[in-house]
Order: C-alpha cells, then structure tokens, then sequence
C-alpha cells in the first residue's frame, strides 16, 4: 500500500461526526460550480470597474482550467477511493481533483485580482491568505471524504496555481505590448 492508501486509511480510523459534517458542507461549498458561480461574479465586477484584463484573466483560465482538468481526468482514467472509504458518491475518474484544480487555480488568480486593485484593503495579508486557506480546506475535504486519493488533491493544487499563474503572465504580457487591450 503506497501513501495514498496509507492516509485514506489514517482518514478513515480518524473520521468524527462533526467533522465530517464541516467537510460535507465545505466540499459542496467548494465544488465545480460553485467556483464558476464565484468567477462570474468577480469577472462581472471587474468589467462594472474597468479592469478588463484582470476579467479576462480570470473568466479564461477558469474555462481552459476546466475543460484541461477534464481533458486530463480522461487521459488519467484514475480510479477514485474504493466504497465504504469513500463517502461521496461520483462517477467522474480522480485525477486530478476538479474541487482542488478548479479552487487553487480560482485562488491564484483572486490573488493578483486583489494585488492589482487600488484599494489598499484588499492588499491586507489576511484577505490575500483566504483564497488559499480555502482551497486548502476544500481539498482536505475531499481527501477526508475518500472522493480523491492525496495526490489527486495535490495534483490538482499544483495545476490549479500554475495555469492561473500561467493566465497571469500570458495576459499581462499581451497588455504590456498592447496597452489598448485592456487595463
């Protein structure tokens, strides 16, 4: 039995009532449409303000970051946790986790989103740091859960900060060479 299989299990022994119910209600928080519910709302306040690169930034690595963590999920064909271990029902394959992919990479981008903006509020360190606890907390959710194996969670972090990282760079470097494309 590999890491994976060795936390799944610690997971299991450990589960406590309370707890389970705090993940339930974060996982179903923290799933796919809720992220794109999120996004939507973010993209349509920065376009109300003028900031379309950062709209740009994150509308497009949220649906490329969708449609790659799928293309990737098929490519992967990885079996989820086995049942009773696993407590959410679900058909999709594991890896990499979409709750993870889909929050990290939505985190990434608020990120720069906040960093960027002219109110100073929103560059205070413990605003900056939720985006990320809660994706932390969305992926523990699904590992508790037994929906995803470690490393599909890790995976999908990783993807999720690296695409919307990518999106960053790639947008604000079209800016840079075409300052009408957007502030």
């Amino acid at each position: 039995m590999g890491p994976d299989g060795v936390i799944l299990d610690w997971m299991v022994e450990h589960r406590v009532e309370w707890v389970t119910t705090m993940f339930w209600i974060i996982t179903t928080l923290g799933n796919t449409v809720s992220m794109f519910l999120l996004s939507a709302v973010v993209v349509v306040a920065l376009l109300r303000v003028g900031r379309r690169s950062d709209a740009v930034v994150v509308a497009g690595s949220m649906l490329t970051g969708w449609g790659l963590m799928n293309a990737l999920k098929f490519a992967f064909a990885r079996e989820r946790p086995p049942i009773p271990e696993r407590l959410v029902d679900i058909a999709s394959h594991s890896f990499p986790s979409g709750h993870a992919t889909m929050s990290m990479l939505l985190a990434t981008v608020a990120i720069a989103v906040m960093l960027r903006s002219p109110d100073p509020r929103l560059h205070r360190p413990v605003l900056l740091a939720l985006p990320v606890v809660a994706s932390l907390l969305i992926g523990f959710s699904r590992i508790y859960l037994g929906a995803h194996w470690t490393t599909d969670v890790l995976a999908g972090w990783v993807f999720g900060a690296l695409w919307g990282l990518g999106w960053i760079y790639a947008v604000r470097l079209i800016s840079a060479r075409n300052p009408s494309a957007g502030r």
